[in-house]
């Protein structure tokens, strides 16, 4: 008797949706397809956006991201939840509600924290009285917390990390004060690599690649923090998760170069898989 097929793992983004479809909820959607899993979807910010920066965010009502994440899991079942761009402290403070109320309910949720604060180009992505709502609201929640060395530095209130031993005592402090593991990204400091920390309470374990002298970084963080969490929607352990996520950006930037997309910083390719696939159709042309 032939087995029914096991379903599709769903994997749900609550995040702003970039409208140059290089960073948030278009590159987390995109991610997860390329790593074969469904994505779901939550928007909590539009932004008019593009390569060259942020030209307005309009967030959208705490009320409306809550029926949104309602509609979603009261049908969906999620695997796995990341959040990304939440705008401001009600938005936050009402999904971090949310998602405590699965886990009470019996059904906690591994959830990834990116703490967007800031856009690729600069431009700010959090309102300053969110940024404690992230760190004592959100964050405890978290099977993972993935900020970079200037989100840690605000989450932490001081100053960035200027070396690998400032990350890791940086790491650590998040660990302690959030009370969830952390993957201190190194993408914006210096060297010959590229190295993410990562901090469960118990050991360090340290990721690193080969620093790509590329401007092609838009979504980087992004498309990393949506890569862990198809990763542990198809099952794989937390580390295993991380270490795949690595590769998989680590492509995505090598091939992001050749995509031609914008003037300013372009967007990791994190379709690159799928790019080199033959089309999945036998004839497109029109018939004469």
């Amino acid at each position: 008797m032939t087995q029914p097929p096991l379903p599709t793992p769903i994997a749900l983004t609550v995040a702003g949706s970039d409208s140059s479809g290089g960073a948030g909820i278009q590159a987390d959607l995109k991610t997860f397809t390329a790593l074969g899993v469904y994505g779901a979807s939550v928007i909590t910010a539009l932004t008019a956006q593009n390569t060259r920066g942020v030209a307005a965010v309009e967030a959208v009502g705490p009320d409306f991201v809550l029926a949104q994440l309602e509609a979603v899991l009261s049908d969906l079942d999620v695997a796995a939840v990341k959040t990304g761009m939440l705008a401001n402290a009600p938005i936050v403070t009402a999904v971090a509600q949310r998602l405590a109320g699965c886990a009470r309910a019996g059904r906690p949720l591994p959830v990834i924290v990116d703490p967007v604060m800031v856009a690729t180009s600069g431009d700010v992505l959090l309102a300053a009285d969110a940024v404690a709502a992230v760190r004592d609201q959100l964050a405890p929640l978290a099977a993972l917390l993935t900020p970079n060395l200037a989100e840690a530095a605000q989450l932490l209130g001081t100053d960035m990390a200027d070396s690998e031993a400032a990350a890791q005592a940086q790491a650590e402090a998040l660990f302690a004060r959030c009370a969830c593991p952390v993957l201190l990204k190194g993408g914006h400091g210096a060297g010959a690599e590229a190295v993410d920390l990562f901090y469960d309470g118990r050991s360090l374990t340290r990721f690193a690649r080969p620093r790509l002298e590329t401007r092609h970084t838009h979504g980087t963080g992004c498309v990393l923090s949506a890569a862990v969490t198809a990763l542990i929607a198809r099952g794989a352990p937390l580390k295993a998760a991380i270490a795949g996520a690595k590769a998989f950006v680590w492509q995505g930037l090598q091939a992001g170069a050749s995509l031609g997309v914008g003037g300013g910083r372009g967007p990791v390719d994190c379709l690159f898989g799928i790019r080199a696939a033959p089309l999945p159709i036998q004839n497109f042309e029109p018939n004469e």
